[in-house]
């Protein structure tokens, strides 16, 4: 049996290593000016869960994860084709997309939910309080520990590899599509490589923190540090910093008030940015002496 403090320390480590891999992709989804299509990804893989976990029986099964990626590019494609084939404004190919797909998802559920043992509020919330009695047992019977941690720093190390290799690329995609298409740069496939990171990181981390928790990891850790900076190496390392203190801080503080650990680490998020808005807002600059001139971007 494990002591509390060893507890402690899995279910940190997990959420650290969850809001790290958000944060990197969410970075880089907000300088494209993106970060609610990682929301709606995040909704529309919904029905690839459910669907491959009719199929494998399992929410441990690799159909699982293939048929969330195979949503989220679909639904990367349907927000790209609205926009620029149906000329329909961004926001609302974003709000088409996933309000269509998320609710395909619910009725599936409902529809198999005599056939598989899944339920709205095991993708929506997670658990992530779980993770010390959810074990990965080898089929010799050996104990390798929390499976959802292995599955955490296997996602962390797929996002930190595909940033490493692809930082180039996704910088210049970033910031200008159109000049990395003139300078060779294939911004399509970098983009839907993108969206794929995003989706396997939401299946991967909805068992811990939910589909919707995950949406608020991807958008708020970047944009506190993006109040900031504008550097985009030192809005990188803020992101990481954010990430593992709010994990810190929102366990012992859900563990304090005997709440929902990944709801509180979200609640964490918000406040550091809200009181981060706060520090750099005009009225608080103005009042101390502050300065707020915007930095231009730069590594």
């Amino acid at each position: 049996m494990m002591s509390f403090d060893q507890n402690a320390f899995l279910i940190i480590f997990t959420a650290s290593m969850i809001s790290i891999s958000c944060g990197l992709l969410g970075v880089f989804m907000m300088l494209r000016k993106m970060s609610m299509t990682g929301d709606a990804i995040s909704h529309a893989v919904l029905p690839g869960i459910v669907i491959g976990f009719f199929v494998s029986g399992s929410q441990r099964g690799l159909e699982v994860i293939i048929g969330a990626g195979i949503l989220g590019i679909l639904a990367t494609l349907m927000i790209d084709w609205l926009r620029r084939k149906a000329r329909v404004q961004l926001d609302a190919s974003i709000g088409i997309t996933f309000t269509l797909l998320f609710a395909i998802g619910i009725i599936l559920i409902n529809l198999l939910a005599y056939k598989v043992d899944l339920d709205q509020e095991c993708v929506l919330y997670g658990e992530i309080a779980y993770l010390p009695i959810d074990l990965w047992i080898t089929g010799g019977g050996q104990n390798m520990g929390p499976r959802i941690m292995y599955l955490a720093l296997l996602n962390l190390i797929l996002v930190g590899g595909f940033i490493y290799l692809f930082f180039k690329e996704l910088t210049v995609t970033s910031f200008d599509e159109n000049f990395s298409m003139v300078i060779g740069i294939p911004a399509g496939v970098i983009n839907l490589g993108l969206m794929s990171m995003v989706s396997y990181t939401t299946v991967s981390s909805f068992e811990a923190v939910g589909a919707i928790l995950v949406v608020a990891l991807l958008v708020v850790p970047p944009a506190t540090a993006f109040l900031w900076t504008k550097k985009l190496n030192q809005l990188i390392k803020i992101t990481i910093g954010i990430g593992i203190g709010i994990a810190i801080l929102g366990y012992y503080l859900a563990y304090f008030f005997d709440s929902s650990i990944a709801g509180m680490v979200v609640s964490v998020a918000g406040i550091v940015f809200l009181a981060s808005a706060l520090y750099k807002s005009k009225l608080f600059s103005n009042r101390f002496g502050t300065s707020t001139k915007q930095e231009s971007f730069g590594n």
